[in-house]
């Protein structure tokens, strides 16, 4: 068995068989073997308190044993199977129950996957072709969402800038930018091309910078008068922020919203929700072959999939469970608070208690271009160190989750302390 493989001989391997040595994902000095509960443990056996969480699914930890059990009671029964099943229409009912702009679902493989489908259903229901977007925004890695996702050249709004190469210049011409978090020049472009915006694609909590106060709502009010749809990039914030997501934390409902992550409990899942009439485009019954969106996956809805993304939105639904997840993020934002403020660096804690990260700066975050003005190096020190100090994170973000300790958060503190100081003593 490979048990005895150093991560330094998986680092060789992997250089030999994949691009940049790595999955694309994260950095590839990072090869992690096993999970359990809130910790990790790399290939050397290196164990960390785990707050990168698979990017976000793991919201409950690594082998919870309810899920685990729910996953091997469906392993006898079939791993999938192309065809509806009975899980799969179960996850939909609880989905649909939960989230307040889901009427109907469409299961799909990934939040990329979900949030392409959304876009193509707001130009099959209006008949128009734009999609708005927000700088700095993610979306997914299709053409339309690799525009203006993290560009290093500002250029004037509402142009786009492709952030990959292989993009044809005919997708630039159907993708409008704005700045998050500006009521005013969302506005301006929604004027200046009324009838030709399909739809306005927003992560309501975008990379983490909340919406300013009224933003979604005014984005709700201003779309529903130019005739365009309203779709939530719920692929993070879905089962996160509230059981019902960003829509029931902020109160604004969009037309359609994607979801991912933490519907499939850690397995590839994702959904495009919405209201009927739109969810109508994917049966040509009902609208026809001129409306009719096409739309099949391999793996969509599969029935692994489904339980445990059905046991881990019940877990999530008993009493306390979100009150014990921001309990635990809010202990870390004062930590980090309190040993940045000790060591005098200037900073900006932005996000929600369930996700969240620093951005080294004086200037209020509210947009993309605000986050261009932290300083790098110190994100890098800080990184560095809490990593050198068993804590898992990614560069620019940290989930909270339910399997956090009292033991884990004390020592994350104490990663914390030394990361401030390691960023004082290098200013």
């Amino acid at each position: 068995m490979n048990k005895n493989i150093s991560l330094k001989e998986w680092q060789r391997r992997a250089q030999k068989v994949l691009p940049g040595a790595g999955f694309g994902n994260f950095d590839p000095s990072i090869s992690l073997k096993r999970g359990l509960g809130s910790r990790v443990w790399d290939e050397d056996n290196k164990e960390y308190i785990d707050f990168l969480i698979g990017s976000g699914p793991m919201i409950l930890g690594h082998g919870n044993e309810e899920v685990l059990d729910a996953i091997r009671a469906q392993l006898s029964e079939g791993l999938t199977f192309f065809t509806n099943n009975s899980k799969g229409v179960e996850l939909a009912e609880e989905i649909c129950n939960a989230v307040k702009c889901a009427e109907q679902i469409r299961f799909v493989s990934s939040g990329g996957e979900a949030d392409m489908y959304a876009m193509r259903l707001a130009r099959a229901h209006t008949g128009r072709n734009k999609i708005l977007k927000f700088e700095g925004g993610y979306h997914g890695m299709s053409g339309d969402s690799l525009m203006s996702l993290a560009p290093n050249k500002m250029v004037n709004f509402p142009l786009a800038v492709p952030d990959s190469a292989g993009i044809p210049e005919a997708v630039r011409d159907d993708i409008l930018v704005a700045p998050f978090n500006d009521p005013q020049v969302a506005t301006e472009i929604m004027n200046e091309y009324s009838d030709q915006i399909a739809g306005v694609i927003v992560e309501p909590l975008q990379r983490i910078i909340p919406p300013i106060k009224g933003f979604l709502e005014h984005l709700r009010a201003e779309t529903k008068r130019i005739g365009a749809l309203l779709i939530f990039d719920e692929i993070v914030t879905g089962f996160r922020l509230a059981y019902g997501g960003a829509q029931e934390l902020y109160g604004v409902v969009p037309d359609l919203c994607t979801l991912g992550k933490i519907i499939g409990g850690g397995l590839p899942l994702a959904a495009i929700a919405g209201e009927k009439e739109i969810m109508n485009h994917f049966d040509k019954n009902i609208v026809g072959e001129d409306k009719f969106t096409f739309q099949i996956g391999t793996l969509s809805g599969n029935p692994l999939a489904a339980v445990a993304g059905l046991k881990t939105m019940e877990i999530l639904r008993r009493d306390g469970a979100y009150n014990k997840i921001r309990e635990n993020g809010q202990f870390l934002i004062d930590s980090i608070t309190k040993h940045l403020k000790s060591n005098n660096i200037e900073f900006q804690i932005v996000g929600d208690p369930t996700l969240f990260d620093i951005i080294f700066s004086e200037t209020p975050v509210i947009n993309y271009r605000d986050t261009k003005k932290n300083k790098a190096e110190y994100s890098k020190t800080f990184n560095q160190i809490v990593r050198e100090n068993g804590i898992l994170k990614a560069d620019a973000k940290l989930y909270t989750h339910l399997a956090l300790t009292e033991e884990d958060l004390q020592r994350t503190d104490s990663a914390f302390a030394k990361a401030a100081e390691g960023i004082a003593a290098t200013s």
